[in-house]
């Protein structure tokens, strides 16, 4: 299958790198930032920030020809890539409000609109090689949504003292390098947890949602990529623990999420060590995750259709894919609490100076249905 990008323009109002820790940026970065405008005016103190506001705005284009296929849509399963020729695009407007509330206290904020129009409606091999800011929930028509809200709470326990740059969900100050950081709130899970610092940010980097994050990683979201939960960081110098818990989503890929959090959850845990390897920083990051949620496991579906033909895929009445094959089995008839594990490593290693390698790998649960990882997933990463 080709899909050729026709174009691709971003318009960035700000960037910030994502590493922990950082010096405050360069006067003389060429990106413009509307915050560094307002400090050289004197308005603003981009060292010691109480308050700042950033934004970004991406628009990506993509098409692809005609092509002959055999199996369109075949037994009533309307969830093809279409062989007609298509045309795509996304264009978002995110803007990203930090208010220091108190002493260790933020508070964020970020409403994001999207206008979309997927290949195929994000059907068939349509879901899988299309951009990464894509979601099954949008539409042509601009819609607008709070894609974060949420608190995070820094109690600095000494060590060496470290200045952290002004970026998007990320207050200009400087932060301990023994720290206890509590999140709470409405964001991503990627916000917190297997942060990369070559595939993260994939407004800026790589455009395929493939480098997202572990493709094993079912990280508990909504059909845009976002949940509500609670997380914990511990820093010890070059170590970092982290563990939280956040909310799933009622029915898989969809919006509504179950808030009943001792019932149905996706828990996460993760190791962090960052070093150096001659002279160039690096990163090793291990990572576990362990979902309870109201699936639906293959075999059983599989097991279910055998014993009753009538528990297909076409008389579903529950949340189903909207398949009218009578002859397939369905999800739907066997879901119910299941859990889902796996356990990844993420490497990263700089070589020289803007040049770096990363190796993402996880070994996941298979035997039951992929609940919350989806293609509407679009994050920002800020330092922590």
């Amino acid at each position: 299958m080709t899909m050729s990008y026709a174009a691709m323009l971003a318009l960035l109002l700000c960037f910030t790198n994502g590493k922990a820790e950082e010096q405050q940026a360069d006067p003389e970065d060429s990106n413009f930032s509307f915050m560094q405008l307002l400090a050289d005016h004197g308005l603003h103190d981009t060292n010691d920030e109480r308050w700042n506001a950033y934004g970004q705005a991406t628009y990506i284009s993509s098409w692809k020809p005609a092509f002959p296929a055999q199996y369109t849509n075949l037994n009533g399963t309307p969830h093809s890539l279409l062989p007609e020729a298509e045309r795509s695009f996304t264009g978002t407007v995110t803007a990203y409000f930090g208010l220091k509330a108190w002493q260790g206290g933020e508070i964020y904020l970020a409403p994001e609109m999207i206008s979309e129009l997927p290949l195929s409606d994000l059907k068939g091999l349509g879901g899988s090689i299309q951009n990464f800011e894509l979601q099954k929930s949008g539409s042509v028509s601009a819609t607008w949504y709070k894609s974060r809200f949420y608190l995070k709470q820094t109690f600095n326990l000494g060590g060496d003292n470290h200045s952290v740059s002004s970026g998007p969900m990320q207050l200009a100050g400087a932060a301990d390098s023994r720290r206890l950081v509590i999140t709470g709130g409405n964001l991503s899970i990627l916000d917190i947890f297997d942060k990369n610092s070559y595939a993260a940010d994939l407004r800026q980097q790589f455009l395929n949602m493939a480098f997202l994050t572990n493709a094993a990683y079912d990280f508990a979201a909504d059909a845009r990529g976002y949940s509500v939960g609670l997380a914990a960081e511990y820093y010890f110098d070059d170590w970092t623990f982290r563990l939280g818990r956040f909310a799933t989503p009622q029915n898989p890929n969809d919006l509504p999420l179950d808030f009943r959090l001792f019932k149905y959850y996706g828990d996460q845990i993760e190791l962090e060590h960052r070093h150096e390897l001659f002279k160039q920083p690096g990163t090793v990051r291990l990572l576990a995750f362990r979902n309870r949620e109201r699936m639906g496991r293959w075999d059983e579906a599989i097991a279910a259709y055998q014993a009753n033909p009538a528990q297909n895929a076409a008389n579903c009445t529950s949340f189903n894919y909207d398949s009218a094959n009578s002859s397939a089995p369905d999800l739907c008839w066997v879901r119910k609490a299941n859990i889902k594990t796996g356990i990844g490593i993420n490497l990263e290693q700089q070589v020289f100076d803007g040049v770096g390698v990363f190796l993402r790998g996880m070994v996941s649960d298979g035997k039951t249905e992929v609940y919350s990882y989806t293609s509407a997933d679009r994050f920002y990463r800020s330092a922590p």
